[in-house]
């Protein structure tokens, strides 16, 4: 999977999409550092454990770099950046029942203004999924020659 590449200075207004999430009686805003444990088990539990493992370096960020999005008070996504690599956007992930309503782009949107605002010009979305999804939603073009990418198992 390809890295994709944002500009920063064109993303569409945060405000709009949080407002919308809230009439729904969802809830988008930046993890607390209390809520690790919790909010770990639910990643590892929803998708995957290497998800988990990533998001514990937002964590240890400050501020912390991961988002959640709740409806009453139950997680239903997650989104992090500056976890993997500095500049880079991911993992994110909404459970499956809660997807196409608005809530991935209301994550992907609050974590790259939280890029923005450490005064990257761009954003590196890495190891991209859904590419269609970032080019609507943000406008991410695929960074030519980039797989495999920084997530190439050096395990193996």
């Amino acid at each position: 999977m390809p890295d994709m590449l944002v500009n920063l200075l064109k993303l569409p207004p945060l405000e709009p999409e949080l407002a919308a999430l809230k009439n729904a009686n969802i809830v988008v805003r930046r993890a607390q550092p209390y809520e690790l444990t919790p909010i770990r088990s639910f990643v590892e539990s929803n998708f995957s454990t290497s998800w988990a493992d990533e998001i514990l370096v937002g964590f240890a960020n400050s501020p912390v770099t991961v988002f959640i999005a709740t409806l009453d008070n139950e997680p239903v996504g997650f989104a992090a950046y500056e976890c993997t690599r500095r500049d880079f956007f991911g993992p994110m992930g909404v459970v499956e029942s809660r997807q196409r309503k608005g809530i991935g782009k209301g994550l992907l949107l609050a974590c790259l203004q939280g890029l923005k605002e450490l005064g990257y010009v761009y954003g590196i979305i890495g190891g991209v999924g859904p590419m269609e999804f970032y080019e609507q939603t943000v406008g991410a073009v695929v960074i030519p020659g980039s797989e495999p990418g920084i997530y190439t198992d050096f395990l193996k």
